[in-house]
């Protein structure tokens, strides 16, 4: 028996796969290194094979930096004031509003993940595997990316501008400890709770 539905699967992955066209022909490949990118086009594989692993260690890696990123949208949003550069390109009025638009993923990937868990369950194997996936990540993010155009999943700095104070790839190594240590982590042992 089924648990995820039908129209969940389709409408999902027809958005996913719009997303991919769209940002194929706006940005380059390595765009798909961000771990929320990773996070929406894993979710497909995740509701088709009702895989509760696939789904935890998305959820794992993405909750906290989706949250941050939707704090700082609404409260941009509501009052202009902005609190940190990540949801910069969402008010920047010389990217097209459908780029923007489709950008607004971000509200509901969060949302999707946990009630596929909720549904599935948690897979506590999921930190480990999580920190795995972001091990090969990170440093094809440091590689492949652009510290001039793009600061792909802060392994340049946690600002717009490469950090200076340390060596490059000495940050690189603090970046994969501190992914598994501060944001997975914490959001392993608070889903570990949510989801006896």
């Amino acid at each position: 028996m089924e648990l995820v539905p039908l129209w969940l699967k389709v409408s999902y992955t027809v958005f996913a796969a719009v997303t991919v066209a769209v940002y194929l022909k706006k940005y380059p490949l390595w765009n798909f290194l961000w771990f929320s990118d990773i996070a929406l086009i894993a979710t497909v594989p995740a509701l088709w094979l009702e895989s509760s692993l696939i789904a935890s260690m998305m959820l794992v890696g993405i909750l906290l930096p989706e949250i941050s990123w939707n704090g700082a949208f609404f409260v941009r949003l509501a009052t202009g004031k902005r609190l940190f550069g990540l949801t910069d390109y969402m008010f920047d009025p010389t990217k097209p509003r459908y780029l923007r638009a489709i950008s607004l993923f971000h509200l509901f990937l969060p949302i999707v993940l946990l009630w596929i868990v909720a549904v599935l369950g948690y897979d506590t194997r999921a930190l480990l595997a999580q920190t795995a996936l972001a091990w090969i990540v990170l440093p094809l993010s440091y590689w492949l990316g652009n510290p001039k155009v793009e600061n792909l999943n802060w392994v340049f700095g946690w600002k717009a501008e490469p950090q200076t104070s340390i060596p490059p790839l000495a940050y690189l190594g603090l970046v994969m400890i501190g992914f598994p240590l501060l944001i997975y982590l914490p959001t392993h042992l608070a889903l570990l709770q949510v989801f006896r």
